[in-house]
């Protein structure tokens, strides 16, 4: 509907001149925050979390890869504000969500906290407004879910506010691949919300890419994720499978990514981390059931990448017997690192953990050394570990 309001508002996406309201101020929100303000957006944080509202107020980072000089310039611009008071929503040009998508137990989508916000939003939703869902979701969740709760207030999407989903593709601590530099797909709730959101984004980022729907970009993270699952379970089986062969799975992936076509690289590790690739993928195996669909590729990657802690465990009980005569019983075990990959803090569904809470079921004593993550945090999953601390090296 290309009407006064609407123009309004796509010229102030093209002008940087629009207020952006982003809630959920971590790893994805706050790394997206800054690239907007870099770009000339007005931004204010919105989060539950008043000690990350305080940290953003005053200029500090509680994230080891992003520099505080970054944030304490965007706040001495007057570019970055942050609020726990949902009723500034109202003040926003476009609001873009990016909460966390855990599961549920079952490997069931948890979609509360997707639900919570857009129940927040619809309170203060007014006319000429743009929502943007970046959290990585199932085909649905936005057309579907989203959008009747938003609805409720009253307005008409596509009429009186715009939706689009644009998935987050944040690699936390990766210096070469920061938020500007990464395209961003978009889809939209009809065309008039595609040209908003890709007006904002384009702003923003190197290159947008636009799809034909919402499905169609929930779709995209989710494939981008399970390829990257899939495929690190295929080699975490090869290494399994070569090991007993006493060939070197490191030695045969640094051959075979000679080939320049036909193969890419990946890595053996002790299981899956961070909060998407282990998680993900579940979310499509649960709305393809609805569809009468079975992935069996996927659940077959998420076992075996399930499985990969305890080959750590095992691996380590028969050395232990083999070299020094030894139990798990009664042995002492420095585990080095919990941070899920290299040089980062984040230690979201880190498989570190699952190995601790093994090797101490079968007594062994644990302790850990990460410089950059000191303490454990509290997880739904792993609640007996909270608030341990890193050994001092």
């Amino acid at each position: 509907m290309d009407s006064p309001e609407y123009r309004d508002l796509l010229g102030r996406f093209e002008s940087a001149n629009a207020l952006i309201g982003i809630i959920g101020m971590g790893y994805v929100g706050l790394p997206l925050a800054l690239a907007c303000v870099k770009s000339g957006f007005s931004i204010t944080g919105f989060d539950l979390d008043d000690a990350k509202v305080v940290a953003l107020k005053k200029g500090e980072s509680y994230l080891k890869h992003i520099p505080a000089e970054k944030i304490r310039a965007a706040v001495d611009a007057d570019k970055l504000d942050a609020t726990s008071d949902f009723s500034r929503l109202k003040e926003m040009d476009a609001v873009i969500i990016c909460v966390p998508t855990p599961l549920a137990p079952g490997n069931v989508p948890d979609l509360s906290y997707v639900t919570s916000t857009t129940d927040e939003i619809a309170k203060y939703l007014r006319s000429g407004q743009l929502v943007v869902l970046e959290s990585t979701t199932y085909p649905g969740t936005t057309a579907e879910v989203m959008k009747p709760i938003l609805e409720a207030s009253g307005l008409k999407s596509g009429q009186d506010f715009y939706l689009a989903y644009s998935p987050e593709r944040e690699d936390p601590g990766n210096p070469t691949h920061e938020t500007s530099i990464i395209p961003k797909v978009v889809g939209g709730d009809g065309e008039d919300a595609l040209k908003l959101a890709r007006a904002f984004y384009d702003r923003v980022v190197v290159q947008t890419i636009p799809v034909s729907s919402l499905d169609t970009a929930e779709a995209v993270k989710l494939t981008e994720n399970i390829f990257r699952s899939v495929n690190i379970a295929l080699v975490n089986e090869l290494k399994l499978i070569y090991g007993k062969m006493g060939i070197d799975i490191w030695e045969v992936i640094e051959a075979a990514k000679s080939k320049p076509f036909g193969y890419m690289p990946f890595y053996p590790g002790p299981g899956l981390g961070g909060h998407c690739i282990p998680i993900d993928p579940f979310y499509l195996t649960w709305r393809a059931e609805q569809f009468g669909q079975k992935t069996r590729f996927i659940e077959l990657a998420g076992e075996i990448n399930t499985a990969m802690p305890g080959h750590v465990v095992q691996v380590l009980e028969d050395a232990l017997k083999e070299r020094f005569d030894k139990n798990l019983d009664g042995a002492k075990i420095l585990i080095l690192g919990i941070a899920y990959k290299k040089n980062v803090d984040d230690v979201r569904e880190s498989p570190a953990f699952a190995i601790i809470e093994m090797l101490e079921g079968m007594g062994a004593e644990t302790g850990f050394y990460d410089p950059h993550a000191s303490e454990i945090p509290d997880t739904r999953e792993h609640m007996g570990l909270a608030g341990r601390k890193s050994i001092e090296w």
